[in-house]
C-alpha cells in the first residue's frame, strides 16, 4: 500500500522518515475552521478527518491517506498558527510560566472505501517563565508561524 502525506510540515515529512517508510507528499488548501461547538479535544480529530476527506476523490484503491492536524489549547481558547511575528510573540507571552494542552489528531484514510481509522493524543506542556528577551530570540530565530501555539516541542523552546 502507497502511503501518501497530506502535509507541508517538515516535522511530519521527518517522522514518516526516520521510521524508514516510503511516502509520497500531496498538498492542497483546505479549510481549517472547525464548529465552535466542538469540545476542544475533539478539534484536532475533527480537523485531520475534514482534511483527509478533502483527498478522498484523488485516492487509488492502493493508497492510504495520513493526515494529522495539532492544536494549542489554553484554558478555552484554541491557539492557531500565528499570523505574524507579533501574534507568536503575543501567544508566547501567554503560555509562558502556564501549563496549556496540545492535541494532535491523526486520521488514515485508506483509498480502497474502507472507513478511515481517526484517533488523538493529548499532552499538557508546562512553560516555565520566559522574560520579552527569550520569546522576542525564539520567535525571530525559530520563525514558528507554521506552528500551532506558536512553539515546536522539538525546539529550543520546547526543552
Amino acid at each position: 500500500m502507497k502511503i501518501i502525506l497530506a502535509s507541508g510540515s517538515p516535522r511530519r515529512r521527518q517522522l514518516l522518515t526516520d521510521l524508514g517508510l516510503a511516502y509520497e507528499i500531496r498538498l492542497r488548501d483546505v479549510d481549517e475552521t472547525f464548529p465552535p461547538t466542538l469540545r476542544r479535544a475533539a478539534v484536532a480529530e475533527y480537523l485531520a478527518r475534514h482534511k483527509a476527506e478533502a483527498y478522498r476523490p484523488d485516492l487509488a484503491a492502493d493508497e492510504l491517506l495520513l493526515t494529522a492536524d495539532t492544536i494549542v489549547c489554553l484554558a478555552d481558547d484554541v491557539l492557531n498558527k500565528p499570523a505574524d511575528a507579533a501574534e507568536a510573540r503575543a501567544m508566547l507571552t501567554r503560555l509562558q510560566g502556564r501549563a496549556h494542552q496540545v492535541y494532535t489528531g491523526v486520521c488514515l484514510l485508506p483509498g480502497d472505501g474502507r472507513p478511515p481509522v481517526v484517533f488523538s493524543e493529548e499532552t499538557t506542556v508546562h512553560f516555565r517563565p520566559l522574560s520579552p528577551a527569550e520569546i522576542a530570540f525564539y520567535v525571530d530565530r525559530y520563525q514558528p508561524l507554521d506552528k500551532a501555539g506558536a512553539y515546536g516541542a522539538q525546539d529550543w523552546m520546547g526543552l
